[in-house]
């Protein structure tokens, strides 16, 4: 049972992550200092992982989670299983991961150039 707990509390972390790399320039417009050192490597991170097709390590540490639990395992990445089925029900690809990977350094360069410009005299 814990183990599964576990196991859903990575996905939810994961998700957390993926939420803060997408959306988290707006903190950095609102509370810049705070949050920069923080999101520009998970930005990164996320940016590196899509355009090279790096499996995050939180993946296999929920599958360990879920076949101590009793449970399946699954192949491939967090993106693959939870959110390309919702999103794109073909699959991932590399076309389309080069494409996520562009959305994230697109919609974070966005919220960079307006908290420099607030920032600017």
């Amino acid at each position: 049972m814990l183990d599964r707990v576990l196991a859903d509390a990575v996905v939810v972390f994961h998700l957390a992550f993926i939420a803060f790399v997408l959306v988290g320039g707006v903190l950095v417009v609102t509370w810049r200092r705070r949050v920069i050192w923080l999101h520009l490597p998970a930005v990164a991170w996320a940016a590196y992982a899509e355009f090279t097709s790096t499996i995050c390590p939180l993946t296999p540490v929920e599958n360990a989670l879920r076949l101590r639990a009793g449970r399946e395992g699954y192949e491939g990445g967090f993106v693959e299983h939870y959110l390309i089925p919702l999103i794109y029900p073909t699959g991932l690809t590399p076309n389309v991961q080069g494409v996520l990977g562009a959305i994230v350094i697109a919609v974070n360069l966005v919220f960079y150039a307006i908290a420099w410009r607030r920032a600017s005299p």
